[in-house]
């Protein structure tokens, strides 16, 4: 556990499921701003939301903070979440945010692949993602399996498309890829030219771009055409849990996420996410979300994750 305070009588428990760099800087100006010291715990996600199940009531976690939906909603199908202020959950679409009104959204980001010129043209790229199942990307593909935010991806899949082609689908991507325990790991590989193509979300390739510098990059992104499947728009959130012993500070905290200030101070940080609100731009080096045509599947149907884990684990990719 990183304990972080400055002062006032309140201590809230953020259990953050995002990255690191991120948090860190939303909850030093949320404790600037409120006296209020937030002691963090940062893992993956998913494996902060199996911790709350197993916590139950228990759970120390005042605040979950995560990267994709599903780990909510399925906190949210357990009853483990507090139904958070409409003053709250009307600073971002609604679709953006839990329909019960358990959670809300902050920020999104978009698949895509990374590609590498040198290895193929973007003409050569696939219209889907669910051809990169085919032969001819056998020996071309990184992929992450393992990763968090590859999981919603198949849930997408199995939304849009059924379990019968999803398991076709990774069956195909278990015959051609080159697996890597994280999008990171498969964006460099992309980058060098160890691989032709990668499947990631968005924001990795930008963030490589800041750390390497755009002298050492040799890759691009390439967002699908036609609101395809593989360019799926995702959605991180913030939720308050039903045992919180810290409720008033933590949705302050929540509140806090979703202000102009907070969602501005989202967009100028080296995160490369979209900020939910209306009036706050993204950070300028990313493309437009008009531009990109994302597919947007609604949370509902995306669901909780669940079956997409397990098919996955039924395919052998992890």
């Amino acid at each position: 556990m990183v304990g972080v305070s400055c002062g006032g009588s309140s201590t809230l428990v953020l259990y953050n499921g995002q990255h690191p760099q991120l948090t860190s800087a939303l909850v030093a100006a949320f404790q600037k701003q409120t006296g209020v010291s937030v002691s963090v715990r940062t893992n993956d996600g998913i494996v902060l939301a199996q911790q709350i199940l197993q916590e139950g009531k228990a759970s120390l976690a005042d605040v979950y903070l995560t990267e994709n939906s599903p780990e909510l909603m399925l906190l949210q199908e357990k009853g483990l979440l507090s139904k958070l202020p409409a003053s709250v959950l009307s600073q971002v679409p609604a679709e953006d945010s839990s329909p019960d009104g358990d959670w809300v959204g902050v920020a999104a980001r978009v698949s895509a692949l990374a590609y590498n010129p040198a290895r193929i043209t973007v003409g050569q790229m696939p219209a889907s993602i669910l051809d990169l199942e085919l032969p001819q990307w056998k020996g071309r593909l990184a992929i992450a399996p393992s990763d968090s935010d590859f999981v919603p991806l198949v849930s997408a899949v199995i939304a849009k498309y059924g379990v019968a082609n999803a398991r076709t689908w990774l069956a195909g991507l278990k015959e051609n890829a080159a697996i890597y325990q994280d999008i990171e790991s498969v964006v460099s590989a992309v980058n060098s030219g160890a691989q032709a193509v990668g499947i990631i979300n968005s924001y990795y390739w930008f963030r490589l771009q800041l750390e390497v510098g755009a002298s050492a990059i040799h890759s691009q992104v390439y967002y699908f055409p036609q609101s395809d499947v593989g360019g799926l728009e995702n959605v991180s959130g913030v939720a308050v849990l039903a045992s919180s012993r810290n409720q008033v500070a933590a949705d302050k905290f929540v509140a806090f996420m979703v202000s102009e200030q907070g969602q501005k101070l989202l967009a100028a940080g080296d995160d490369f996410e979209y900020p939910l609100r209306a009036d706050v731009d993204p950070n300028p080096a990313l493309p437009p979300l008009v531009q990109v045509h994302p597919d947007v599947v609604s949370l509902v149907s995306l669901g909780d994750d669940l079956q997409a884990a397990q098919l996955i684990q039924q395919s052998g990719l992890v």
